[in-house]
């Protein structure tokens, strides 16, 4: 049986796996990942010639990268590892191991992960968003990852949902400073703090949000309060645009019941107080709910793009 290489790159460590046909991962590790454009390309070479020196029916690469990345692989962006910026990384990996590479998004890498093996198996239209430092997501539309002309598609965090004041940056309005988790939550949160201590520590992990929380902390409750109510407002805007049957919500706060449960009650308010999406909201508003694959969504998404690349 033919395995691929699936690659996961975030901004801090590169995940990899060799999967096989049916998605199952069968070998997996992890290495800090490098900011330095060499370094980098280096890394990714010594993790696929070290499973070349190990197996002789690897099919392809699979590789998920942040930022926009055109179809021909091209990254227009690349996240946290900006030295990447304007490198064709699937030039780049075919020439250094002779194997078939394909390069996604990683968020629409997880998306489409979630359409083969996880909680949108069986659904054509669907949303998948993603929550983590930033707000990103992946569309996918009539059973096809939707990308756009410029594989931009599904940068919902770029979204502005506030009053713009064009004294500051306007993404201080967007999506990714009041509904991500590290950049949005966290970081309102240890602002409020800050105020009163200047000293308090930056808060990285939501879980001590919710905690303070559920402890009776004032700033905590109304800090969460307010994050359902601007993170249901960017996804009713998603879904009177996409009309998809489902949203997924992916990242690690997704696994947290209580999370999902007060986001939902959030858009079911924001529902009722909208004249127009009231009157069809048993019929035609999706529900959200959490993905499933998790942590192996990456990996899992970039091999099923690879596969599906070359059996077209």
């Amino acid at each position: 049986m033919q395995h691929y290489i699936g690659i996961d790159v975030g901004g801090t460590t590169i995940k990899y796996g060799l999967v096989d046909h049916a998605g199952h991962i069968q070998a997996q590790g992890a290495v800090p990942t490098p900011l330095n454009k060499n370094d980098f390309l280096e890394q990714l070479t010594k993790i696929v010639t070290d499973y070349q020196a190990q197996e002789t029916d690897l099919a392809g690469i699979g590789i998920s990268m942040p930022g926009i990345i055109k179809n021909n692989g091209f990254l227009l962006t690349a996240g946290a590892v900006r030295s990447m910026i304007g490198v064709n990384l699937k030039a780049e990996m075919e020439q250094r191991t002779n194997l078939p590479t394909n390069v996604e998004n990683d968020a629409n890498a997880a998306a489409i992960a979630e359409h083969w093996l996880g909680a949108a198996q069986g659904i054509d239209n669907y949303l998948c968003l993603v929550l983590g430092t930033g707000f990103g997501g992946g569309a996918v539309i009539n059973n096809q990852l939707y990308r756009g002309a410029h594989g931009m598609a599904g940068e919902f965090g770029w979204m502005l949902t506030h009053n713009l004041d064009f004294t500051r940056d306007l993404e201080d309005a967007s999506l990714n400073k009041s509904s991500a988790i590290v950049g949005g939550l966290c970081h309102t949160y240890t602002l409020a703090k800050q105020q009163l201590d200047p000293e308090f520590e930056r808060v990285i992990d939501a879980r001590v949000i919710f905690q303070a929380a559920a402890a009776g902390e004032k700033l905590a409750q109304m800090t969460l309060d307010k994050f359902y109510y601007d993170l249901a407002t960017g996804i009713l805007n998603l879904i009177v645009c996409y009309d998809p049957e489902v949203v997924l919500i992916g990242g690690g706060i997704s696994a947290n019941p209580t999370f999902i449960h007060d986001l939902n009650a959030a858009l079911t308010d924001l529902e009722l107080r909208h004249v127009s999406v009231s009157e069809v909201k048993d019929q035609a508003i999706a529900q959200i709910k959490p993905a499933k694959l998790m942590n192996n969504a990456g990996i899992i998404g970039a091999v099923y793009q690879a596969m599906r690349r070359q059996e077209a």
